[in-house]
């Protein structure tokens, strides 16, 4: 019969509580490591948890990782939404897109690394893969709502302005994130997003 390597005592957690704790665990090893590289067992390490238990409220290492990237992404959407609020009512779309934007480089100095395992040519699990692209797909509608196309070229110009979006963040992550050209990326996306759409419409 196996027993436990390590004697430090585990807290006792509600359903809730554990699953959270082991969510939080593998979003903290998952920002700073790619999906290969970190396990089940260093996750319920960090979680004082067992690796029973994680397949217990995960189902497998994929679906754990599938649930980092989500919650990731609601983390960004809640608090773009936020900042969103914030702004008085008419102001400019333009002006919006920006607020949102800047959230967005926020979120990505936050932990550059896992932002940016995606394109490095880092493997991850098709269960992953779903979320972002149905976050993508959710990311241009809310555009869309901003930025109503009226031909198919704009609607070209919002699928295409988060494909610059993301290798001018790659960029910036290559540089450190570096704050002082924070500014200058926020000012070059919004300017590509303008000139594919032609006008800012509204």
């Amino acid at each position: 019969m196996s027993s436990r390597t390590d004697r430090r005592p585990r807290q006792r957690l509600d359903t809730q509580q554990r699953r959270e704790a082991i969510l939080a665990a593998a979003g903290r090893l998952y920002a700073v490591a790619p999906y290969a590289e970190v396990s089940v067992a260093q996750i319920a390490e960090a979680a004082q948890a067992s690796p029973a238990l994680v397949f217990h409220y995960f189902g497998s290492k994929a679906e754990l990782f599938a649930a980092v990237v989500a919650a990731s992404i609601e983390q960004l959407r809640t608090e773009q939404t936020a900042a969103d609020a914030a702004l008085s009512p008419g102001v400019p779309a333009r002006d919006r897109v920006r607020a949102s934007l800047l959230v967005y480089l926020d979120h990505i100095a936050d932990h550059p690394a896992a932002w940016a395992a995606p394109f490095g040519g880092a493997g991850e699990p098709a269960e992953a893969v779903r979320i972002r692209h149905a976050a993508r797909t959710g990311y241009v509608r809310a555009l869309a709502d901003l930025l109503p196309p009226d031909t198919v070229r704009h609607e070209y110009a919002l699928w295409g302005y988060f494909g610059f979006l993301d290798q001018a963040c790659l960029r910036w992550v290559d540089l450190g994130c570096p704050d002082e050209q924070r500014h200058s990326l926020v000012d070059a996306a919004l300017g590509a997003l303008e000139g594919a759409l032609g006008d800012w419409g509204r």
